[in-house]
């Protein structure tokens, strides 16, 4: 299985690139076992177009790949690295929304900013979370929330407000 997890890796930088989505299609299927090798290969990559293959991979085998990436962001600090990996996490979905939002805590601001990336990308799953967070104890991580929601736009604007007990704006 390594050896082949190792072969579709290569096979990420070929020229043709249906050589390459057979790549990520298989990277995906062979779920958690590729997690690791995967972001191994997207911190030492030279070029975008590999991270993006492995971030499409990664976002493909989901929620096992989460706190791995999460793990990685943190101790990356590479801004190519995390912004691919950020987008690996926002293609995910309602899996790594929860886990995005606790990363915040503590979190230095560039990857706060690739986390609330991420989570607006995931868009409307991540706005009942947030806005929960958003009227949370936490005072870091309500800023964090309410950052995040303004940078959804009027969604996220909306349920922030609805949150704090005003009223929605006018158009």
């Amino acid at each position: 299985m390594q050896q082949k997890i190792a072969d579709d890796l290569n096979a990420l930088a070929d020229p043709d690139r249906t050589v390459r989505l057979g790549a990520v299609r298989r990277l995906g299927a062979a779920g958690g076992s590729a997690v690791h090798p995967l972001i191994g290969a997207m911190e030492g990559a030279q070029s975008d177009e590999y991270r993006w293959y492995a971030a499409l991979a990664l976002s493909r085998i989901g929620e096992p790949a989460v706190d791995p990436l999460i793990g990685a962001l943190r101790s990356t600090r590479d801004p190519d690295f995390r912004r691919y990996a950020a987008a690996a996490l926002g293609h995910m979905g309602e899996p790594a929304v929860d886990p995005l939002i606790r990363a915040m805590k503590g979190a230095d601001p560039a990857l706060r900013g690739f986390l609330s990336a991420a989570l607006s990308r995931i868009g409307e799953p991540a706005i009942e979370r947030l806005t929960a967070v958003a009227a949370g104890p936490d005072e870091e991580l309500r800023r964090c929330a309410a950052l995040t929601l303004w940078g959804m736009g009027e969604a996220g604007i909306i349920e922030m407000m609805r949150s704090l007990g005003e009223e929605e704006p006018e158009p």
